[in-house]
């Protein structure tokens, strides 16, 4: 009898153990890689989940292929994009309250002196993106000499060799990128042409999460925690890339 007991409390405590790792296991959500904001939400938004005592996953993908995977419902959902996304891609919710944001800022060789001061200035000139990102596909379209590549190295390598002119991408990005290149010819404008806010993205099928992770997200506003996040995110970023970056 003791044995049979034993063997049920055994086998009740393994599956519960086996239930609850499946619900920490079951959020699952892309990042696009190699750029350093989508790095650092991969640092934050875990943080955010957590408080709620919710674990999750974050897979860096190409910026086309993590959006397949959260909008065909593979995944969760994506950690962070811009507003417009939401409105391209029906089978994701946007929970409201956005928790960075990004600037959209062209860099340029020192020595051609180019000035982009309006988004209407670029069509001028060459251009050079990270394929499948929002933002700045969203301030080249129609424009068409715009280039694509894979990575924001790929993108300062093509701009250094003087084939294109100018190169677009977040601030904080672009300046991680050309300082682990080692790159001082490169130089970004006095001002980025858009500041656009980041929302996490969450897939219908779990439309459930969006109003508590929207709730924590504004109580982490309001008393500044959230700040602090980002703030030691961007540290451990440049910590883990041998960076400094001056003011």
């Amino acid at each position: 009898m003791n044995k049979l007991l034993y063997l049920l409390g055994f086998t009740l405590v393994f599956a519960v153990s086996a239930q609850a790792a499946s619900i920490a296991a079951r959020y699952e959500f892309a990042s696009i890689e190699y750029l350093s904001e989508q790095e650092l939400g991969r640092i934050v938004l875990p943080q955010i989940y957590k408080n709620l005592g919710i674990d999750i996953t974050i897979i860096p993908l190409p910026a086309n292929r993590a959006q397949h995977v959260a909008t065909s419902g593979n995944k969760d959902g994506e950690i962070m994009r811009i507003w417009t996304y939401g409105d391209e891609n029906s089978t994701t919710i946007r929970v409201p309250t956005p928790y960075y944001y990004l600037e959209t800022m062209p860099f340029v060789l020192k020595k051609t002196h180019i000035t982009i001061a309006k988004t209407q200035d670029l069509k001028n000139y060459k251009l050079v993106k990270v394929r499948g990102v929002k933002h700045t596909n969203n301030i080249t379209a129609g424009l068409d000499q715009v280039y694509e590549v894979n990575s924001s190295e790929a993108m300062f390598k093509l701009l250094r060799s003087g084939r294109v002119d100018v190169a677009l991408t977040n601030t904080l990005d672009g300046n991680l990128v050309l300082k682990r290149l080692g790159y001082t010819n490169i130089i970004a404008m006095d001002n980025p042409l858009a500041v656009l806010p980041l929302y996490h993205y969450i897939h219908e099928k779990h439309r459930a999460l969006v109003p508590a992770i929207n709730q924590e997200i504004k109580r982490l506003k309001n008393n500044g925690d959230l700040q602090k996040l980002i703030e030691k995110a961007k540290s451990q970023i440049i910590r883990d890339k041998g960076l400094y970056l001056t003011p």
